[in-house]
């Protein structure tokens, strides 16, 4: 399927999607843990790697990442225009990811990762269900050591 903009407003377009404050995921997520009753979490935490939320005291990173920007095929959408841009830039994020992950974890952290689309209506119940159980399992393992 062809691009139903032109280059120059698609890239208007693309320039104007931020990293930060995004209402599909942060802010959303902001969202579930107050529903879930979530609570611990830290935003812009000061650590090499730049997590979206920390729960510093059970050393557990959370990164929520867009679909598209971090090659999640849920949607299966890519765009035909400018392909193989398009296709390094999503390689380049996810070799990016892993390298992050691989950080966090040889520093001790357990890192988990939210795609955009877990954060729909039917899908979040089980998200936020795998969410909990990680921070549940850290507090089980405190007691029992």
């Amino acid at each position: 399927m062809a691009d139903v903009y032109d280059k120059e407003t698609r890239s208007s377009v693309m320039q104007k999607i931020r990293s930060k404050g995004n209402k599909s995921t942060e802010l959303r997520l902001i969202d579930l843990f107050k529903e879930y009753r979530i609570t611990g979490w830290r935003r812009n935490y000061p650590v090499k790697g730049h997590p979206d939320f920390v729960f510093s005291d059970k050393r557990v990173a959370l990164f929520v990442d867009g679909c598209f920007w971090h090659g999640h095929n849920c949607r299966n959408t890519r765009p035909k225009e400018n392909a193989d841009y398009w296709d390094k830039k999503r390689e380049r994020n996810i070799l990016h990811d892993k390298k992050i992950t691989d950080s966090f974890e040889a520093r001790g952290w357990t890192v988990v990762r939210i795609w955009e689309c877990e954060l729909k209506k039917k899908n979040r119940n089980e998200t936020m269900a795998r969410l909990q159980e990680v921070l549940n399992q850290y507090k089980q393992h405190n007691i029992d050591t």
